[in-house]
């Protein structure tokens, strides 16, 4: 419990920071842009009657044409770049020039255009890029062109070019991080998806190796008790008959639920799970639930780890569970020997003295198989020679202890 507050308190940082460091940087990088801005207009305002011949009154305002677009970098760089690039022609056209002087705008002008036409190619739409390249290299082509005629211009063209071509290639590797984060999105979705899957597995798994076995009691209780009690009336008769056919019910439904609760991948146990040492109560309760039953056990419990001890466990109470549904009023034999390095089980049981319930097939003895098979052990079950049935299993108990935990969970989710 400890551990998941701590798990989810960390998400919630996480997931708050994340939150809040886009806001912290657009915030920073708004301000920036106003303090740029204010300087941009602060240098245009004053030098403009040293370049252009501009009234007075006019020149806060062709100086706000060449400094204010910059405040639109971040919310809408295109549409900083189309005032910029369009006031930067009408000056050029309209405007002339103090004597000496023969940039066709200021060099705020320039200074301003440059980020905005960058920001125009990393943002917006390739249309617009395309447009943005092609306008701003003709705006600089024809305006910079020296006023004698003995340069062409070609030079600012090229540096338009330049500079959309490395504004291509920033946006090009923000689009690879932006997919790469959606990549990883996907993943976590995935895992999450995954660890719900493996949660139904668990479930999946308990309720057939828990309730699936007492319900198989309930079951031999109510057949088996019209011959272990004397002297039953016809309505006591009737009661255990539905008691029976109601717990057969609750069985038939449970196996439904499995097949919607199985998945391809489960986690190890997250709660105690029995043992070796269990073995004698899971005996003991079948024969309090009266299922007619004898065992010998041949060597100490202790001995068992506990992963070699929960699949004998569950081997056990899937076979005593099957013995119950198939053969009830049987005679059960359970032996488990313990000898140098193995651990060995036998759960045999006569025919059945009243017909067999029948229901929804399912995959006990292919559960127990694999259990066996995540230990590298030995299982075999099948009809003995009188019309009983017999299930033996064998498991070394020093084999890959280490990793058995995990592959035999897993084995067994993937056929409960």
């Amino acid at each position: 419990m400890a551990r998941d507050k701590a798990r989810t308190a960390h998400f919630a940082r996480v997931a708050y920071g994340t939150a809040r460091n886009p806001d912290r940087r657009r915030l920073l990088f708004d301000g920036v842009t106003a303090l740029v801005t204010g300087v941009f207009f602060a240098v245009a305002w004053p030098t403009l009657h040293l370049t252009h011949q501009v009234p007075a009154a006019a020149q806060p305002f062709i100086a706000g044409l060449a400094a204010f677009p910059f405040a639109l970098i971040r919310v809408n760089p295109g549409l900083g770049w189309a005032i910029s690039a369009g006031s930067a022609a009408g000056i050029a056209l309209i405007i002339p020039n103090q004597p000496g002087q023969h940039l066709p705008f200021q060099v705020v002008h320039i200074l301003a255009l440059f980020p905005l036409l960058f920001a125009t190619v990393v943002r917006a739409d390739m249309r617009v890029v395309l447009l943005g390249w092609a306008v701003s290299a003709l705006l600089f082509g024809t305006t910079m062109a020296r006023q004698d005629g003995s340069a062409s211009g070609l030079a600012w063209p090229l540096a338009m070019t330049g500079l959309v071509a490395f504004g291509l290639l920033v946006r090009w590797l923000m689009l690879s991080r932006r997919a790469l984060v959606a990549r990883e999105e996907e993943n976590e979705l995935e895992r999450a998806r995954r660890a719900i899957l493996q949660e139904k597995a668990r479930i999946a798994r308990d309720l057939h190796d828990v309730v699936a076995h007492h319900m198989s009691m309930v079951v031999v209780q109510a057949q088996t008790a019209p011959y272990r009690v004397g002297d039953l009336s016809p309505a006591a008769r009737a009661e255990f008959d539905s008691i029976g056919a109601s717990a057969r019910s609750a069985l038939n439904e449970i196996r439904g639920m499995l097949g919607l609760l199985r998945s391809d991948g489960e986690l190890a146990e997250h709660a105690p799970q029995p043992s070796a040492a269990d073995l004698l109560d899971l005996l003991t309760g079948a024969r309090r639930a009266g299922m007619s039953i004898e065992w010998t056990i041949d060597g100490p419990l202790s001995d068992v780890p506990d992963t070699v001890g929960l699949a004998m466990y569950r081997i056990a109470q899937e076979s005593l569970s099957n013995a119950s549904r198939h053969a009830p009023g049987a005679d059960v034999q359970v032996g488990l020997v313990v000898r140098a390095g193995v651990v060995a089980l036998t759960v045999a049981n006569e025919p059945g003295v009243v017909p067999a319930t029948t229901g929804v097939p399912g995959t006990g003895i292919a559960g127990m198989q694999a259990r066996a098979a995540a230990f590298s052990g030995a299982f075999a079950a099948g009809p003995r020679p009188d019309g009983g049935f017999e299930v033996r299993a064998t498991l070394p108990l020093l084999a890959g202890l280490a990793d058995a935990t995990a592959v035999s969970v897993s084995a067994a989710s993937s056929v409960a």
